[in-house]
């Protein structure tokens, strides 16, 4: 058992840590941070519930439907919910950088519980498959979805277009995520340059949210 929640909770922590890291300007107090992920765990139960009722009702009767919203838009939706309307109007989130901070630790607060209950279901052996795939996946939808909750709390003048997409765009690349793995027989030759380059694209929103966030650093700064 400990072993399993160790490695249940292990990689979570650790992505939560890099991208955490990631901000230089004004690091996010741990302890909002850690409030965050927790918000993520509580989402595990009721969307579990939802999934199991849509499945044994037979409301979701196709790939593409259990891809993009038995699994996709139900979860996006509720971690970008707890991200916009919990997270958003926080005096921490001080700068563009944050929602990347928060996005990712909703997300793996989420992608952690519910890795813990794969692994007590069907054994520790998965722990290394689902650290790469589900929980590394979940932190860069986060990633996506944060960066874009930064640009809209960032923005002067019009928000919506950025709030916008900070649902979809997290919800278009998971519900592509899940597609594969359900419907492909050879998932893997195809889940391993998705993943590349959902990592490129991550990498790539947390680079110009640094850039951003510095930019506003400088322009908060008394002269």
């Amino acid at each position: 058992m400990l072993g399993i929640l160790s490695a249940g909770i292990a990689p979570g922590l650790a992505l939560l840590s890099y991208f955490y890291l990631k901000d230089e300007y004004e690091s996010e107090p741990i302890s909002s941070v850690l409030r965050t992920f927790m918000y993520g765990t509580l989402l595990v139960l009721p969307i579990m519930f939802t999934q199991h009722v849509l499945e044994t009702e037979h409301l979701v009767n196709s790939h593409l439907f259990d891809a993009f919203l038995s699994s996709s838009l139900l979860e996006e939706f509720f971690k970008w919910f707890i991200l916009y309307y919990v997270v958003y109007q926080h005096v921490e989130f001080d700068e563009p950088f944050d929602g990347i901070v928060y996005g990712v630790a909703v997300s793996l607060g989420f992608a952690t519980l519910e890795n813990i209950f794969y692994l007590l279901a069907n054994g520790i052996e998965y722990a290394m498959t689902r650290a790469l795939l589900p929980v590394s996946s979940h932190a860069l939808f986060g990633v996506i979805m944060g960066f874009y909750i930064g640009k809209a709390k960032f923005t002067v003048g019009n928000k919506t277009k950025w709030i916008v997409l900070s649902l979809f765009f997290p919800f278009v690349l998971h519900g592509s995520y899940d597609f594969i793995l359900i419907s492909q027989e050879n998932w893997l030759f195809i889940i391993l340059p998705f993943m590349i380059f959902l990592w490129w694209l991550g990498l790539h929103k947390v680079k110009k949210a640094k850039i951003i966030s510095a930019n506003h650093t400088k322009n908060q700064l008394p002269i």
